[in-house]
């Protein structure tokens, strides 16, 4: 693959009259787009920047994940940034499947269960791209990565974009409410036996898709102001990954070889009083567990003694600029950091966390062989995780949760554009089940975890 330029460039743009959510709309509908988007307010320091790049080539679908990743993971001598510079510089940017987790660790596949694989997701999509823009939601300025005139006339007009929009049948539970709640009692047992002191377990809601995968992105981002949002697209037109997620799974800095994790356990509609979260003895539990889970993760592969909680819980609005009133919500947040051993590099630290634990429970490897179990198909990106691996070594990945997969069915015709998908759309949402969980009460957890989805399709809760 290419390497970074010696005469690599970072070019300060400066304010110009464009969103990334308009750059988003007004992508050429003949290029595929690679996109890592926040919604964040100014005052969000783990959320500064947008970069939108065009891929230009891709790791090989059926290459082996781990050796995609550690070729990945190798800086290709592109100058590190400063602290007020992109930290993209030319790389990887895409997607990691929940079920590469499998690969990374054998043992948590379920020997007698076999989640339906319907949608024939890779397990991984890590898209090569040299040149971007990015925008600073510190200070409000655009950035140019690679050729200085990457993409230029998408800032030629400040009119309003006119991309196409999209539609959204009606969506549907995989599991529904029966069998999810059967689901949950199940769960409450092996937490009763030993087995497992809490496992996430989600369902999929299925509904067909038309048009423009990006506009949905761009509304997602502007109406929930998602903090790790993104959306990618393969090289050629036919499916994307949509993620709304106010998660950060991983974020890596060479220069100090530190790692921060920050899980969530615990939401709240931000119409409700955030003290109510923060009195949520289930919710501090949950947290409490994942954290435990995540520093035992990083240990494996961090400095002896690195391994710190910065904060051990906190709480979070997450619905920034843009974003409509009542449409954030309140979460339950840790930070945990460690600092990467010098014979170790990021392929070793993935291998060492993913899947997130937020998303599986704990022990992990117990918890995702019950999730094999009891639920009916694979995850694909969703409950993976979407982010970049920088030429310069820099790299961050969210946890995809609230994330979208539009699919094109493998027998329809090969579309001709990027915003005119004829295809199924994927939104699964899923709840941390614990000892004193209740089956309807987290079937009602779920539902209000795709509220700000359904809010932006226009439609209601399935029954």
């Amino acid at each position: 693959m290419t390497l970074a330029p010696a005469s690599f460039q970072r070019t300060l743009l400066g304010r110009l009259p464009l969103s990334p959510a308009h750059a988003l709309r007004n992508w050429p509908a003949d290029q595929p787009v690679a996109a890592l988007l926040s919604a964040s307010l100014s005052d969000a320091p783990a959320a500064r920047w947008s970069i939108l790049a065009r891929p230009s080539a891709r790791v090989p679908r059926r290459e082996d994940a781990r050796a995609a990743l550690t070729q990945a993971a190798c800086p290709q001598r592109a100058p590190v940034s400063g602290p007020d510079e992109p930290p993209f510089a030319g790389g990887w940017i895409g997607w990691l499947s929940y079920d590469l987790g499998r690969d990374i660790e054998p043992k948590a596949q379920a020997e007698d269960a076999r989640p339906l694989d319907d949608r024939d997701h890779p397990d991984h999509c890590l898209l090569r791209c040299d040149s971007a823009i990015a925008f600073d939601h510190h200070k409000g300025v655009w950035w140019s990565v690679g050729e200085p005139d990457f993409c230029e006339d998408l800032f030629s007009s400040s009119a309003s974009p006119q991309a196409p929009g999209y539609s959204v049948g009606r969506l549907a539970s995989s599991m529904g409410r029966e069998r999810y709640e059967r689901a949950v009692e199940r769960v409450v047992e092996y937490i009763a036996a030993g087995d497992v002191f809490q496992a996430n377990i989600a369902h999929r809601l299925t509904g067909s898709f038309t048009g423009s995968p990006r506009a949905l992105a761009a509304d997602l981002l502007d109406q929930l102001g998602s903090w790790y949002a993104a959306c990618i697209e393969p090289l050629t037109p036919g499916s994307a990954v949509l993620s709304a997620s106010p998660e950060l799974f991983l974020e890596f800095e060479p220069e100090s070889r530190r790692i921060v994790t920050r899980p969530i356990k615990g939401t709240l509609a931000v119409r409700r009083p955030p003290v109510e979260l923060l009195e949520s003895e289930k919710d501090a539990a949950e947290l409490a567990m994942i954290v435990d889970l995540m520093r035992n993760d990083l240990g494996r592969v961090c400095e002896y003694g690195s391994v710190r909680v910065e904060e051990a819980r906190s709480i979070e609005r997450h619905g920034g600029v843009g974003a409509a009133e009542d449409a954030g919500v309140h979460h339950s947040v840790a930070t945990v950091s460690g600092r990467l051993r010098d014979d170790r590099d990021f392929a070793d630290l993935l291998g060492a966390t993913f899947p997130p634990g937020s998303i599986t429970g704990a022990p992990k490897i117990r918890a995702m062989q019950i999730i094999d179990e009891v639920e009916p198909v694979r995850r694909g990106p969703y409950c993976g995780a979407v982010g970049y691996i920088s030429d310069c070594g820099r790299a961050a990945f969210n946890v995809a949760i609230r994330t979208a997969c539009v699919t094109t069915h493998c027998d329809a015709p090969q579309p001709e554009r990027f915003d005119d998908l004829r295809a199924e759309v994927d939104y699964a949402v899923g709840a941390g089940i614990v000892a004193d969980s209740t089956p309807e009460s987290e079937w009602r957890e779920t539902l209000a975890k795709a509220e700000g989805f359904l809010r932006v399709v226009g439609q209601e809760a399935p029954a």
